[in-house]
């Protein structure tokens, strides 16, 4: 296969480099590779012939009426020159696309191919049973159960119920504290009596379990006190149960609520916080013939780092100790995003299954640490000027302040009464400079600063202080 590669002067050498051994031309074509246009490609295509072209995954033109042309399939490589080592072998295997980055397009594909294989393996596991449709055990993936605490004092639990399962919670448990009633119990449950997802009452009160059997898939939690009182009348029920150790053991407490009738029984050792045993708790993790229930919610609640990692290292030893639900909350802040975390962490464990690392599997956790850096060749100048401090005291624009901040997953602009909301900071920067609400160019550049200061932390759910630091 004879290839094109127009490139620009500044990263020549990086595309020879990449080019070694391929029955490649690298053309330079200006300083910019981007800047191609279809004329000048169109130029270059009646020199030689050649079966393909790619250029560079930055150009904003289209090439397609040169491709009609000339009959040569132009495709588009990857938005940095350092990547097109990466892309190159994979021709003659992978289709690229005509119109999106290289690298962009076949994260997309690689992504879409794990899930696929994700789904796969889940139709064809052969659970230990299954909770309102839904696969519990052997060969299934490890299911994420999500606790809205307090669910009798949420205002719109059915809101709440339904964001966590878009976020990826195959099952929510509803947690009662000690002030709620039987009553509160049935009110909430009956508000999510046409929930499609399973739904478990959380709450070692006899009476609580009792109120929530008419819809409750699950009960958490089983032990010595309470399954005598309402262990038969959860079996009649046809409920699952989270049987967790108390003064008695838990293959005691296992043995009451098989005696009790309760077929569907999922064994929680009790997963201990760091700094409290947690080493320790994590061998009481063995297989004991019924499913694991792994409380990850409880160690990342409790230690002060962000959810992201925590919560793909927790999902890899749940997988290693044979877990087949784990249990996360978004009770805090800090915790917040923990159900969609888990969930990709999860299926994660579902590819590394064949593999001896979660590495390289078509999705991660990556957030704002990259898997590889790229070496950009260096920028190209004559002379250098240092920056000058900005005065302290700057001129106020004629036209006005504004103030910024952001409402859900919108940034907002106001001036004059008036608010400018977006979702990206440049969308809403074009519109106040094209509405002439904006004067000078210092305030431009500091309105484009504290916009995106905005955009940021929408995306990584973080405060926004105008003139703050992020």
């Amino acid at each position: 296969m004879r290839i094109l590669l127009p490139t620009g002067a500044a990263t020549e050498s990086l595309v020879r480099r990449a080019a070694a051994g391929y029955d490649a031309d690298v053309v330079v074509t200006g300083e910019i590779a981007s800047f191609l246009t279809p004329h000048a490609l169109r130029m270059l295509l009646k020199k030689k012939q050649y079966d393909c072209v790619i250029v560079s995954g930055m150009c904003t033109a289209s090439f397609e009426q040169v491709e009609r042309e000339t009959g040569i399939a132009i495709y588009r490589g990857p938005r940095h020159a350092a990547d097109l080592a990466l892309v190159l072998p994979l021709l003659g295997t992978e289709t690229l696309s005509r119109t999106v980055p290289a690298d962009v397009f076949l994260a997309a594909r690689k992504a879409e191919s794990a899930l696929r294989r994700i789904a796969g393996q889940e139709q064809e596991a052969i659970p230990d049973f299954f909770i309102r449709g839904v696969k519990i055990g052997v060969g299934s993936r490890i299911k994420v159960l999500a606790e809205v605490m307090d669910a009798h004092r949420c205002e719109d639990i059915r809101s709440v119920v339904e964001n966590y399962c878009t976020s990826g919670a195959d099952i929510v448990d509803l947690g009662f504290g000690f002030d709620a009633t039987p009553g509160d119990v049935t009110r909430v449950f009956s508000l999510l009596s046409d929930v499609a997802a399973p739904l478990a009452v959380d709450t070692q009160d006899p009476s609580l379990i009792r109120a929530a059997l008419s819809r409750a898939d699950i009960v958490l939690s089983l032990q010595e006190a309470n399954t005598p009182v309402v262990g038969k009348e959860v079996a009649e029920a046809g409920v699952a149960a989270v049987v967790v150790p108390g003064n008695s053991t838990l293959t005691k407490n296992i043995a009451l609520a098989k005696k009790a009738g309760i077929r569907c029984i999922i064994a929680d050792p009790l997963l201990q916080p760091v700094g409290s045993g947690f080493t320790r708790s994590l061998c009481r993790f063995k297989k004991i013939g019924f499913p694991l229930f792994f409380g990850a919610g409880n160690v990342v609640e409790l230690l002060d780092a962000d959810s992201v990692g925590v919560n793909a290292l927790l999902a890899g030893i749940a997988a290693e100790a044979g877990a087949s639900v784990i249990f996360t909350s978004e009770h805090s802040d800090k915790t917040q995003g923990s159900i969609r975390e888990m969930r990709r962490a999860t299926e994660m464990m579902v590819l590394a299954r064949d593999r001896p690392y979660p590495k390289d599997l078509g999705i991660d956790l990556l957030l704002l640490k990259e898997k590889r850096r790229r070496r950009e060749p260096p920028l190209g100048y004559d002379t250098s000027l240092a920056a000058q401090p900005m005065p302290a005291e700057i001129t106020c624009d004629p036209k006005g302040n504004f103030r910024i901040g952001i409402e859900g997953d919108r940034i907002v602009a106001v001036i004059h009464g008036k608010a400018i909301k977006g979702a990206r900071w440049q969308d809403v920067l074009f519109t106040l400079l094209s509405q002439g609400d904006v004067t000078l160019l210092d305030h431009a550049g500091y309105l484009g600063r504290e916009l995106y200061k905005a955009e940021l932390a929408i995306r990584y759910g973080r405060s926004f202080e105008q003139d703050g630091e992020f």
